[in-house]
């Protein structure tokens, strides 16, 4: 399933691989997810039209500023897997 664009999974799916990845859900924003990887910190939200990224510069890794990325739910889970882990 990893190579199927990421629209194709449920959000049943979709939310057991963000926990898989490292991420875990806000309490005030169910679409909203945080993480905290040893060189960066992340708060990703699912959005209507795409998932959504932001790397922060509060985190580790020495961040000017923060970094967004915005990936369509056309690309492969994998591809967005790699991206998103690959960092800022």
């Amino acid at each position: 399933e990893k190579k199927k664009p990421l629209y194709t999974h449920s959000l049943p799916c979709i939310e057991a691989w963000l926990r898989s990845i490292g991420f875990t859900q806000t309490r005030e924003d169910r679409a909203v997810w945080v993480a905290e990887m040893p060189l960066w910190h992340a708060r990703l939200s699912l959005d209507v039209t795409d998932l959504h990224i932001r790397y922060l510069k509060t985190g580790p890794g020495n961040l000017e500023k923060d970094v967004e990325r915005r990936f369509s739910y056309a690309l492969s889970r994998e591809d967005i897997e790699n991206a998103i882990l690959a960092g800022p």
